[in-house]
């Protein structure tokens, strides 16, 4: 498929807090208020002309035909997220961040500098803010101009001159919350999290300095299998805007047993790798397979 340069809105919108929500709830109940939390937003997504592109465990990327779709659908994302836990006990925040600009479409996925700015944006986002940039505000209608503040100039990584950052006023009943974010949520702008990957004798890290690793059957890949229900390049982890994340592309799948003893199929899908556990290559952990890929996530203290 050919790519395509397209002026668009990219919007990240990440759940605050969801490794504290496992640790409380647990597993089962955390994925289902995550699954319920990520519902709502692709549903305002939708409604406001947008297009879910991808979502990567408790975070959706979303693009829109103008910046003014994407301002208005994060505000009402903001709004039925903020109504949802106020009608139960859930209380679940989300952290939302916008860039608009040219970005290269190709195969489903869109790619480039606007898609960059934008995850870094969402990264300095605190619990129930909008923040956005100056590209994106230029040519919103007057009373959406109305809710945006500049707030900062930001140095964001990767870019050589400090952004112009705004926040947009979502809330008319609080203004103050709004406008400071929930500190208890802020995700720290250094914070930074390294997988190792033990198979026999080999052992691989993947972090800030080595983004990513092919896992399958192929001499030429990072880990080589030696099972033959691998495919020559079974998966694939990447280490994405600070979540480690693995895709499956095989013929039979990829099984994850986390050390809870939860155990979740791949077909052709990524999931954001957590905690520790073990990744069993085409063969379910029914079958007892015995050429298995330790793994264990951990945060890095920061420099």
């Amino acid at each position: 498929m050919s790519q395509q340069t397209k002026k668009l809105a990219i919007l990240f919108a990440d759940i605050c807090g969801s490794t504290s929500l496992y640790e409380r709830l647990g597993d089962e109940a955390a994925r289902r208020l995550i699954a319920k939390c990520i519902a709502m937003m692709t549903r305002e997504t939708t409604e406001h002309q947008g297009t879910l592109v991808k979502t990567i465990g408790d975070e959706i990327m979303c693009t829109f035909p103008s910046a003014e779709a994407a301002i208005r659908a994060a505000c009402a994302m903001q709004h039925v997220v903020e109504t949802d836990h106020a009608k139960n006990d859930s209380r679940m925040h989300i952290r939302v961040g916008i860039h608009y600009g040219n970005v290269i479409c190709e195969a489903g996925d869109v790619y480039g500098d606007t898609v960059n700015v934008a995850a870094r944006v969402a990264s300095i986002t605190r619990a129930s803010q909008i923040l956005t940039t100056r590209a994106t505000t230029e040519d919103l209608s007057p009373d959406l101009k109305e809710k945006i503040r500049q707030i900062m100039r930001a140095e964001l990584k990767g870019k050589t001159e400090q952004l112009d950052i705004f926040l947009v006023i979502w809330e008319k009943d609080d203004m103050e919350s709004t406008r400071i974010g929930l500190p208890a949520f802020r995700k720290p702008q250094e914070s930074a999290y390294e997988l190792t990957l033990h198979y026999r004798d080999n052992t691989l890290k993947i972090n800030e300095q080595c983004k990513s690793a092919v896992l399958g059957r192929d001499d030429a890949c990072d880990i080589t299998a030696r099972t033959e229900f691998a495919s020559r390049q079974h998966a694939r982890i990447n280490f994405r805007f600070g979540k480690l994340v693995i895709s499956d592309q095989s013929t039979n799948g990829t099984y994850i047993r986390f050390s809870d003893g939860h155990i979740v199929h791949l077909t052709r899908e990524d999931m954001v790798l957590r905690g520790s556990g073990t990744i069993s290559l085409g063969q379910s952990y029914s079958d007892n397979p015995s050429e298995l890929i330790e793994f264990a996530v951990d945060a890095v203290p920061a420099a």
